[in-house]
């Protein structure tokens, strides 16, 4: 039954304890972290070549930025920023940009409506339309449709998660390997354990609707390679989160940053010579 979840058994602030990381940061380093996004995005693109403030889907208005284009078609890096569905914006999430376009890799950072504005449903429709609209449109902006690969951070893997499994690419017109790989970063793939922590005054879940938009409770007739990746000081709940669901994918490694926590971990995507780097590195090349 959907009542029933792993975890379910906890109280409400056992919970919190797992989920709730940026209590577990603190307000001080939650800011650095906050500040480190914002700077080190400004500096990426910077001169960087690319196509701005694009609108990918019409009924929410909804834009994107295209960072790193150069000769021909490149592979192209999807990235969904985190903020626990209800914080953040692509103007903080392009800081792995200019990393990536020296390895000859666009970036395309999507913005979403933000909980509580917009329903999760709505936020994964949008999501899953910024990835069509590369498909359709990306060779008009040096991005090559058989070569995309989708990651993000926190909510932003859940968001990958839900790019990942089956069932929303026919009724696109997109074909079902349309994300080519994927890297979750300290994901979540069953939700249902925030119909009971804070967030959920944003994103107003109940279970029933928690369990229809849960990665690990969806089908998924191809399974995409990935790399999951989650912080040695992450929270022990996305911990959990990932150990659970890489092998269930079984079509993925899990990578576990020693010294990173939830919040800095995503940034080592912005060098190649880091784990986190190397490994999308391998995705975007496979």
């Amino acid at each position: 039954m959907v009542e029933e979840w792993p975890g379910s058994e906890l109280s409400d602030e056992e919970l919190d304890v797992a989920y709730n990381v940026r209590r577990k940061a603190g307000e001080e380093l939650f800011a650095r972290h906050m500040a480190r996004y914002r700077d080190e995005s400004a500096r990426a693109v910077a001169g960087l070549p690319g196509h701005p403030g694009i609108v990918y889907d019409e009924a929410s208005g909804e834009r994107l930025d295209v960072w790193g284009t150069g000769e021909g078609l490149r592979p192209v890096f999807v990235f969904l920023h985190g903020g626990y569905w209800m914080a953040l914006s692509r103007d903080v999430s392009s800081f792995m940009a200019r990393g990536l376009y020296e390895q000859g890799v666009a970036t395309v950072v999507p913005d979403y409506t933000l909980a509580p504005r917009a329903s999760l449903e709505e936020i994964v429709r949008q999501v899953r339309a910024s990835i069509a609209w590369i498909h359709r449109h990306g060779r008009e902006h040096g991005l090559d449709p058989a070569r995309i690969v989708v990651g993000g951070s926190s909510a932003g893997g859940h968001l990958t998660g839900m790019a990942m499994v089956g069932g929303w690419q026919e009724p696109l017109g997109l074909p079902g390997d349309v994300v080519k790989a994927a890297m979750p970063i300290s994901g979540l793939f069953d939700i249902r354990p925030i119909t009971r922590v804070y967030v959920n005054e944003a994103v107003r879940l109940d279970v029933e609707r928690a369990a229809a938009l849960s990665p690990a409770l969806l089908p998924a007739e191809y399974r995409c390679p990935a790399a999951f990746v989650v912080a040695e000081n992450d929270g022990e709940g996305f911990l959990e989160q990932s150990r659970s669901f890489q092998p269930q994918w079984g079509a993925g490694e899990l990578l576990v940053v020693p010294g990173r926590d939830h919040f800095d971990v995503v940034c080592d995507l912005a060098d190649p010579a880091s784990p986190v780097g190397a490994a999308l590195l391998g995705l975007l090349r496979r």
